[in-house]
């Protein structure tokens, strides 16, 4: 009774928060004031999900410039999370184009001006490549999920290296993020949010003058090394969040009136 509550919610919330999300995004070219609705609605879904975030790492990172986010995913409450981890920035995300196609979703993700390219059209990944450029020079950040779906037993799998080539070519540095206990909260093919707390681990920036896109297998294995440094089992992670009162996510106050770059 209590998911279905929540799911009700979530869906009167979300359904307004598309339409004007598509409407603005029609006169919006970068997607910058439509990410402001994103923010408010990614931390209502965690505040009515019963969803904290407990974030380390920040001071590492410098707000003034772009960079490409390289990050695990074991759940779909992971986009709403990083949203709320990162609020310094402005963040796109470089996705499949089937996803375009998902009601509700793939519209806002087309008027927020996210990348979605055809994985198996090598052309159309370069489009890809040159509008995640342009996004850059306005002063955007990407976000790749380089495992390229959701893991469901929390460990990593393969490494695509999109986001790296992309990160090669732009010379952008790449920030690993771990994420850890989103799947426990809302595994692969649920739709019951589960309350519960979450973290995020933001390492160090790597900075990769030194890499070009023929030595991107070093350049990949080095980032998942660092993933997985931060990265912990499902039963270990929940183990220690009983031990430990939440941390709430924020103020009170709606994110969407914090400084956006």
């Amino acid at each position: 009774m209590v998911y279905c509550l929540k799911l009700v919610v979530i869906g009167v919330v979300t359904v307004p928060a598309v339409i004007v999300t598509f409407l603005i995004g029609l006169f919006d070219p970068h997607g910058k004031q439509v990410y402001q609705i994103g923010r408010f609605w990614s931390w209502l879904i965690l505040r009515i999900g019963g969803v904290s975030v407990k974030i380390h790492g920040l001071s590492d990172l410098d707000p003034k410039r772009q960079y490409v986010f390289i990050v695990n995913h074991q759940s779909n409450i992971d986009i709403p999370v990083l949203i709320q981890s990162l609020p310094a920035f402005q963040l796109r995300w470089i996705a499949k184009k089937e996803l375009l196609w998902v009601p509700l979703f793939g519209w806002a993700m087309w008027a927020s001006k996210h990348i979605a390219v055809d994985r198996s059209n090598r052309f159309h990944a370069l489009e890809g490549l040159k509008r995640a450029r342009k996004h850059m020079k306005a002063g955007i950040s990407l976000v790749v999920f380089p495992e390229g779906t959701r893991s469901t037993d929390g460990k990593l799998l393969p490494f695509k290296r999109g986001g790296f080539l992309l990160a090669a070519k732009t010379q952008t540095p790449i920030v690993p993020v771990t994420i850890n206990g989103s799947g426990p909260i809302l595994p692969k093919g649920d739709w019951r949010i589960r309350g519960g707390q979450i973290e995020v681990r933001v390492g160090e920036p790597l900075f990769i003058e030194n890499y070009r896109p023929g030595s991107l297998r070093g350049l990949s294995a080095r980032v998942q090394e660092l993933i997985g440094k931060n990265l912990r089992p499902a039963f270990e992670f929940a183990s220690e969040k009983k031990q430990q009162q939440p941390e709430p996510l924020g103020a009170a106050k709606s994110p969407i009136e914090k400084r956006t770059v």
